[in-house]
């Protein structure tokens, strides 16, 4: 198959990266089918796609006209075989299980078109844990995207031993088509380029707060006073979902019995089980649409507070 081959993407999985790799397919031309096990998941979906897309209109990183039919061209979906149908290409974006992944992806297989390459978008997991169980492992591979999409527009393109070339190259083209940099990776590692950099960071500063070394503001007042960012590392991990922070975290934990991450682990499953699950959830670490990281003053706030 060639990337003019390429006309309808199947996202598995409607949370934070999931929807927002469907609608950066979707604003880039492409026929996007959206599939998650829950009804009310993708209930939600249609509201957070169009304040995304607004985002986007706002900033002039697209117009109206363009956004309307990207939405048009997004199809929500909890059957499996329907969301199958005629599928070029599938992201899937579920949490950090490789069982998990492996079984669904599986269960796709059966249903998806011979020529349809099938793509993980895990965080921290290795693509060759389960190509096995994708039924297609030579046209298998990770296709890793940072949030949110069409800003972070970096996107890690890792194979495993047993993926095609050719699967390879289509992946760095759709890549391009959808208004990505690609990252070839010469082979597999955790946390691919940027994330394995990004993680090191995170593991740093939750270690530090949940520890009771500093607390949350301090750590990401000491981030942007030394970078001049804008946002601090608990700033960032709000975006990206404490669900799935915690999924990650507990997942490596568990792997590695490593006594810190697991004190992480449950550090974060704290604010989860309160329903703080970040930015999505309208409070995480911080408050939400006005966090206090982003009110002015907040970098030079006392530190003793």
């Amino acid at each position: 198959m060639q990337i003019d081959d390429v006309r309808r993407v199947l996202v598995i999985g409607s949370g934070t990266m999931g929807l927002q790799i469907g609608l950066q397919a979707a604003t880039h031309g492409y026929d996007v089918v959206m599939y998650d096990v829950s009804q009310d998941a993708l209930e939600a979906v249609p509201r957070r796609l169009r304040s995304h897309g607004e985002d986007q209109v706002a900033a002039g990183a697209i117009d109206a006209a363009r956004l309307e039919r990207a939405l048009a061209g997004i199809r929500l979906t909890t059957d499996p075989a329907s969301a199958a149908v005629e599928v070029d290409l599938v992201s899937e974006s579920l949490p950090e299980d490789p069982a998990l992944k492996g079984s669904v992806l599986g269960e796709f297989d059966e249903l998806c078109p011979p020529r349809a390459v099938f793509t993980t978008n895990t965080s921290t997991l290795l693509p060759s844990m389960y190509a096995a169980a994708t039924g297609r492992a030579d046209r298998f591979a990770a296709l890793h995207f940072h949030t949110p999409v069409w800003q972070s527009n970096v996107v890690d393109i890792m194979p495993h031993s047993g993926t095609s070339t050719e699967t390879t190259e289509l992946l760095l083209a759709f890549a391009r088509r959808i208004g990505q940099i690609p990252i070839r990776l010469r082979k597999e590692s955790s946390g691919y380029v940027f994330n394995a950099m990004y993680n090191a960071i995170n593991h740093a500063a939750i270690t530090l707060v949940a520890n009771r070394v500093t607390s949350v503001e301090d750590a990401d007042r000491a981030w942007m006073g030394i970078f001049k960012m804008p946002i601090g590392p608990f700033g960032m991990l709000d975006g990206v979902g404490l669900d799935t922070v915690w999924h990650i975290t507990d997942y490596w934990a568990t792997r590695t019995g490593d006594a810190q991450t697991r004190t992480n682990a449950d550090f974060i499953k704290a604010y989860v089980d309160r329903g703080c699950s970040g930015t999505k959830s309208g409070e995480g670490f911080y408050r939400y649409p006005n966090p206090a990281w982003a009110a002015s003053g907040f970098v030079e706030g006392d530190a003793r507070a």
